[in-house]
């Protein structure tokens, strides 16, 4: 199963659980401050950066663009990952002053900084330099941490949560939304419940 399948059957196992009523990297010091002022207007457009300053330098945001289209590849079906926008998501995303992305803000940053220096260990080569064969290589390692070594589950820590803002993004954007074939909120005749295929997939009744 590829990885934007895969990604499929989680957000739709997600889904489903709602339809059936059903420790990160050290981390970069984040300077302190009192409040961060109001919520923005959420009917305004407002251009990256507008909001508040952005946090990835051009090199973050080509490796956070190659991540993330490693994550969500182009396929037959819709675009990749950063071709929608991703990399602009998660570059707003960790640079916001909300408790919970000042968290995932170090996260972030030092998982880029993790895969630079294992590339640059096993390759002797950025990560962004490394062909698609050894970059993979690099993310099979880290792509799930209960099987990922002792050594390198802070990073897989770190990668689950970058999956995690992937595909959020992704998904959360008109051709992902397609891709993933939600209607959105429309009247049905009748519901017939998460697909058997998927509960049992998930070993559900």
């Amino acid at each position: 199963m590829d990885r934007r399948t895969t990604i499929k059957w989680v957000l739709a196992a997600g889904a489903s659980w709602s339809a059936l009523g059903k420790s990160a990297p050290p981390a970069a010091a984040v300077p302190a401050s009192e409040g961060y002022g109001t919520d923005p207007n959420l009917q305004a457009i407002y251009r990256p950066g507008q909001l508040w300053p952005l946090t990835f330098t051009a090199a973050q945001r080509h490796l956070a663009a190659t991540l993330s289209d490693i994550i969500i590849p182009a396929d037959e079906h819709s675009p990749s990952a950063s071709t929608v926008g991703v990399t602009d998501f998660i570059d707003e995303w960790v640079s916001a002053p909300y408790p919970a992305n000042r968290l995932d803000r170090p996260i972030v940053l030092n998982g880029f900084l993790w895969l630079d220096a294992e590339a640059a260990r096993r390759f002797k080569r950025g990560f962004v330099d490394l062909g698609a064969t050894d970059q993979h290589a690099i993310c099979d390692d880290i792509c799930e941490e209960s099987r990922a070594a002792a050594k390198w589950r802070s990073a897989a820590r770190f990668f689950a949560r970058y999956r995690d803002l992937t595909a959020g993004a992704f998904y959360s954007s008109p051709v992902g939304r397609k891709d993933l074939g939600y209607i959105g909120n429309v009247p049905l005749a009748h519901f017939d419940g998460p697909p058997r295929e998927l509960l049992r997939k998930l070993n559900l009744p």
